[in-house]
């Protein structure tokens, strides 16, 4: 399916745990020395990498999949108690938590707030720059070079880097591998904890409308802290076989990551071919086509 995108590239991958896949016993031991694949230790691998498609290590542009790197290093700088999600972030009234749900008031770029926080969800690229600014503030560091130390290095991103320009709005570029590294840790968290986990795929600030960019009203436009939960939103980049509880984020440069956490599958793709009716339509029929046969099988 993939294949016949109307791409000039494209690559995706498909992760599921191991007990969604009936197998148990010791992971098996890679056939290369790759630092994703840890060599067996005798305990039971949680997330296995099941399917990939295109060359796995080509770089594409990220765009707002960027998204959830940040919010990941939100997260980890949380539970290092360099940032709470309480911190006055952004307009008056605004926390971090309305930054990363896209719950401040403020539009989708720099410029006069909308509305007061809390009462819309409006998608804005500018409100997580601002998370980036309180992060740089309150650790010392710029945000990509926190971002790098926080999140991809210890993910073993291999390719992933961020642009010049450093966005935390739309800034990473990378790999299907480092997708699927990503997806992984979203699946199964090494850098934060469970709970912190849990937190941010949790429907924060619960029955907001707002608009999903490309697909329309939503009521209620549910998000987390940092991905979007799926929910009953219809129409949407997803399945319609996946489960409300499924969270990830698309991306304008034309990709995609969600986590089924009901199915325990990941499904990540990119390509070099801008979101556009293609998409809306080619996503969410590979979603179910990779649910599908998981069933199946």
């Amino acid at each position: 399916m993939v294949r016949d995108w109307p791409a000039g590239s494209a690559a995706a991958v498909v992760l599921a745990r191991r007990d969604r896949l009936g197998m148990v016993g010791p992971a098996p031991v890679p056939s290369t020395a790759d630092p994703r694949t840890p060599a067996s230790d005798g305990k039971a691998e949680p997330i296995l990498s099941i399917g990939t498609y295109g060359d796995t290590g080509s770089v594409f542009a990220w765009a707002s999949i960027s998204k959830l790197c940040t919010a990941l290093a939100v997260a980890v700088a949380v539970e290092e108690g360099t940032v709470s999600m309480q911190d006055e972030a952004g307009p008056p009234g605004s926390t971090v938590a309305h930054l990363l749900s896209h719950a401040s008031g403020l539009g989708p770029s720099a410029g006069p707030l909308v509305m007061a926080p809390g009462r819309r969800r409006i998608y804005s690229n500018y409100g997580y720059e601002l998370l980036g600014d309180h992060l740089s503030a309150r650790s010392g560091i710029p945000f990509a070079e926190y971002a790098k130390e926080a999140v991809l290095e210890p993910l073993a991103m291999m390719t992933a880097r961020w642009d010049p320009a450093g966005s935390p709005a739309s800034g990473l570029l990378g790999s299907v591998e480092d997708l699927g590294a990503m997806a992984r840790e979203l699946m199964s968290p090494t850098l934060v904890s469970p709970v912190t986990l849990e937190l941010m795929t949790t429907v924060a600030f619960a029955g907001l409308d707002g608009v999903l960019p490309g697909f329309g009203v939503q009521r209620p436009c549910d998000w987390g802290l940092g991905p979007e939960v799926r929910g009953r939103k219809r129409p949407h980049w997803t399945g319609d076989g996946n489960d409300p509880t499924t969270f990830g984020h698309f991306g304008q440069a034309g990709g995609f990551v969600w986590v089924d956490p009901a199915a325990g599958v990941a499904l990540g793709a990119l390509s070099d071919q801008p979101f556009g009716t293609w998409a809306a339509a080619a996503w969410p029929a590979l979603s179910d086509a990779v649910l599908g046969e998981m069933a199946r099988s």
